[in-house]
C-alpha cells in the first residue's frame, strides 16, 4: 500500500483535504545534485543506466517531498528502440542523423521486442520503487505518437516542425504508417512500465498544439487515443497537450483519468472545456517560478481556488526551466502543501 496516496486518490476524482502536487521535469536539470552527475555522464548514458535514473527520480522528492515521482527518462528513448539514431548534442537538443523522410526510410524502422530494447527502463523502475519504499507513487511516460514524430522526420527541435508538418500532408500514407507503428511501441513500452511498477503514465504530446484542429484529428489524436484504450483498465493515464485546448472535450471523453493544461487556458475554460468531471493537472506558467517566493505563493494558491481542490493535480503548464532557483521550486511545493 502507498503511504500518500493522494495523487492517485485525485486521479480517481475523490474528495481530498488538498490537491497533490508535482512538477513536470521534476527530476532534472534545475537542481545542483542533477549538474553535478550531469558532469559526470552524457544524456543517454543517464538515461540507460538504472542506478543513474533511479537516484535522479528520487533527487526531488527527498529535497522537497513532492506527492508523486516520475521516472527520469526521455521520450526519445523509444525511436532509440526503433532503430532510428538520436543524439543529444550539448547546447543544441535532440538531433537525429537519419531522419524518416521517405517509404525506403521507413522500412528500416522497426516495432521492437520492448524487454530487449528498453529493458533498463523497467529496471530502473523497480530500483526506483525500492528507493521510494512504498512512500508515493511512480509515474512513467511516453511521448505521444505525434510529438515523436516531429523529432523523427525533422532530424532535430524545431519552433515549427514544418518538415514534420509536411510529410503529413504531401506523404499522408506514409506518416500514418510512421505514427501506428510508434504507436505500437509505445502501448507495448507503457504496459511494461506498468507491469514492471509505475503506478500511473502520462502522454506528452508537446506539439499537438503545432497542428490545426482539424489536422490534430488526423495525425494526432486517434494514436493518442489508442494508447489509452489499450492502458486504461491497467493504470491511470493523463493525457497532456501543450496549445491542444481545442481538444480538451475529446480528452476528457476519452477514457483518461486526467487532463494536463496548459498556462494558456484558464482553470475556468478548461474546466467548462472538460466538462467539468474530470481530474484537471496543472497549469503554472513556468517562466512564472522566476517571481519572488511570495508571489510563488500567492499565485498557487489562487490557482487552486480557480480550478478548486478536488478532481485537481497541481502541476506547472510544462517542464520546469533549468534556471528556476531551488528556493522558488520550494515555495511552489509549499504553497500546496499548506493550503
Amino acid at each position: 500500500m502507498i503511504k500518500n496516496d493522494l495523487f492517485l486518490r485525485a486521479l480517481k476524482g475523490e474528495t481530498v483535504n488538498r490537491p497533490p502536487v508535482w512538477m513536470m521535469r521534476q527530476a532534472g536539470r534545475y537542481l545542483p545534485e542533477f549538474m553535478e552527475l550531469r558532469k559526470k555522464y552524457d544524456f543517454f548514458t543517464r538515461c540507460q543506466t538504472p542506478e543513474l535514473a533511479s537516484e535522479i527520480t528520487v533527487q526531488p522528492i527527498r529535497r522537497y517531498g513532492m506527492d508523486a515521482a516520475i521516472l527520469f527518462s526521455d521520450i526519445l528513448v523509444i525511436p532509440q528502440a526503433m532503430d532510428i539514431e538520436v543524439e543529444m548534442k550539448p547546447n543544441f537538443g535532440p538531433y537525429l542523423p537519419n531522419p524518416i523522410r521517405t517509404a525506403k526510410d521507413l522500412d528500416k524502422v522497426i516495432v521492437p521486442d520492448v524487454h530487449e530494447t528498453l529493458g533498463y527502463v523497467f529496471d530502473a523502475i523497480k530500483m526506483t520503487k525500492e528507493k521510494l519504499n512504498d512512500e508515493i507513487p511512480l509515474i512513467g511516460f511516453a511521448g505521444s505518437p505525434w510529438t515523436i514524430l516531429c523529432y523523427c522526420v525533422e532530424g532535430q527541435g524545431s519552433k515549427s516542425f514544418d518538415k514534420a508538418r509536411g510529410l503529413c500532408f504531401t506523404q499522408p500514407k506514409l506518416a500514418h504508417s510512421l505514427l501506428q507503428k510508434i504507436t505500437d511501441t509505445t502501448i507495448n513500452y507503457l504496459k511494461e512500465k506498468v507491469k514492471a511498477g509505475v503506478n500511473a503514465v502520462q502522454v506528452f504530446d508537446s506539439w499537438g498544439g503545432m497542428l490545426s484542429p482539424v489536422d490534430y484529428q488526423e495525425f494526432s489524436w486517434p494514436y493518442i487515443q489508442q494508447i489509452v484504450d489499450a492502458l486504461k483498465d491497467e493504470a491511470p493515464v493523463i493525457v497532456f497537450g501543450k496549445g491542444c485546448w481545442f481538444a480538451l472535450r475529446e480528452m476528457a471523453n476519452s477514457g483518461a483519468s486526467a487532463v494536463g493544461v496548459d498556462w494558456t487556458c484558464s482553470a475556468q475554460n478548461a474546466r467548462y472545456l472538460t466538462g467539468g468531471a474530470i481530474t484537471l493537472q496543472g497549469n503554472f506558467d513556468p517562466a512564472r517560478l522566476l517571481s519572488p517566493p511570495e508571489k510563488i505563493k500567492d499565485m498557487v494558491t489562487q490557482m487552486i481556488r480557480d480550478f478548486g481542490k478536488d478532481k485537481y493535480i497541481v502541476n506547472l503548464g510544462h517542464g520546469i526551466l533549468p534556471n528556476i532557483p531551488v528556493e522558488n521550486a520550494q515555495a511552489f511545493i509549499e504553497a500546496v502543501k499548506s493550503y
